[in-house]
């Protein structure tokens, strides 16, 4: 009796005992497989290697653009008048003319783009000429440091263009680009000397392109970029993602003075044919269709004369001279060979371009009916705003 109380005592503690060495295992294995397992670090590098990898790498492209930028310093001399009384009829009789005016020293700053390694630049009318002074002295800085003496070429106030020659050769020009396949949104470069600090490169994208009606010069079409320009840059070039020229950056619309996100350059297909004639005639040749005075059509205007809108330009004078004898005041321009001219500045652009020599064809409205008329293409006056 007292053998088998024994014997099922310890029977039941071998069990005792196997139950908790099974039970602490499978404690152990629930705690294996329940531990949270950590994902996988990526490393940082990789982390971040997709988003740099999409951002555009200009180094390169601006390495080679910057060594054909020159900073443009003009001295000019500028005559003032020193007293008020200057301007009276009475003081000028017994004093004379030259009594009281002064001499005064102007400098401008800018930049100046390398067209061709024998050394003609391209930069704006207002670095060299832009004070209306006596140009004395203009100065060049090359990338090298080197700073040599420039000459005036000509100017075209019209576009803000002018041409400088240095006597420097083998010197690295950026090659011309072609502004006619520019598109909003694509990225650009503007490099020039903006407050004296060279090889300044900044970075935009085209805001927009054949802007006009701005107010800077008399022919407007310009692309629009928010890539920074600042006082100083005026000159430099507009540089696209192959390095190639596609723009003069010639001015900023600012409230403060300072870098807004709006800058403007003259296209370098316009740039480039400047750059030709005032190398070729010292001046540039535009198409006129005569001395005639035109305005753009305001929405009271067009009321007034009755028109369905304020498209086309109004001629309010016209002179007497052989190629206009056939529009009279009064009539609207509304196309020129075929291309419809939606303002004033549009239509200046169309005429300056047309061919010297050739006849073209306006559709004009006159005392409320369409007619066309032929009118012979001249060569703009100097003394007139050319192209009209």
């Amino acid at each position: 009796m007292i053998k088998r109380l024994v014997l099922s005592v310890i029977l039941v503690s071998c069990g005792l005992a196997a139950g908790f060495v099974l039970t602490g295992r499978m404690r152990a294995l629930d705690e294996t497989v329940a531990a949270p397992v950590a994902p996988p670090v990526a490393p940082v590098s990789q982390s971040f290697a997709t988003p740099l990898a999409r951002m555009p790498d200009f180094s390169d492209v601006a390495a080679r653009a910057v060594s054909g930028v020159v900073n443009v310093s003009s001295l000019q001399i500028v005559r003032t008048r020193r007293s008020p009384l200057s301007d009276d009829p009475f003081f000028r009789y017994f004093f004379g003319d030259e009594v009281g005016d002064q001499d005064q020293r102007s400098l401008s700053l800018g930049s100046g783009v390398i067209i061709s390694p024998d050394g003609y630049v391209i930069t704006n009318n207002h670095v060299v000429a832009g004070n209306g002074g006596t140009v004395r002295e203009i100065n060049a800085v090359l990338p090298d440091k080197r700073q040599v003496r420039g000459r005036l070429v000509a100017t075209d106030p019209m576009t803000d263009i002018a041409l400088l020659k240095i006597d420097v050769a083998n010197l690295p020009a950026v090659p011309w680009g072609d502004s006619s396949k520019l598109r909003v949104g694509q990225w650009v470069l503007a490099i020039g000397s903006p407050f004296q600090l060279n090889q300044t490169v900044t970075l935009g994208i085209v805001s927009a392109v054949g802007r006009a009606n701005l107010g800077v010069a008399g022919y407007e079409d310009f692309i629009q970029t928010d890539a920074a320009i600042n006082p100083g840059n005026s000159g430099g070039a507009l540089i696209d993602a192959r390095g190639e020229l596609v723009g003069i950056n010639t001015a900023i619309y600012s409230e403060s003075g300072g870098y807004q996100g709006i800058g403007f350059a003259v296209p370098s297909n316009l740039a480039r044919k400047i750059a030709d004639d005032l190398l070729k005639y010292k001046e540039v040749r535009r198409g006129s269709i005569g001395a005639v005075d035109v305005t753009t059509i305001t929405p009271e205007l067009a009321a007034q004369l009755g028109l369905r809108s304020t498209r086309g330009a109004l001629v309010y004078n016209v002179y007497q001279t052989a190629s206009a004898e056939g529009l009279r005041r009064g009539d609207v321009i509304t196309s020129f060979n075929g291309q419809m001219v939606e303002d004033t500045s549009q239509l200046l652009r169309i005429v300056a371009d047309a061919k010297i020599g050739g006849t073209a064809k306006l559709g004009i409205i006159r005392d409320g009916r369409p007619i066309e008329l032929s009118v012979p293409v001249v060569q703009g006056s100097r003394r007139r705003q050319p192209g009209y």
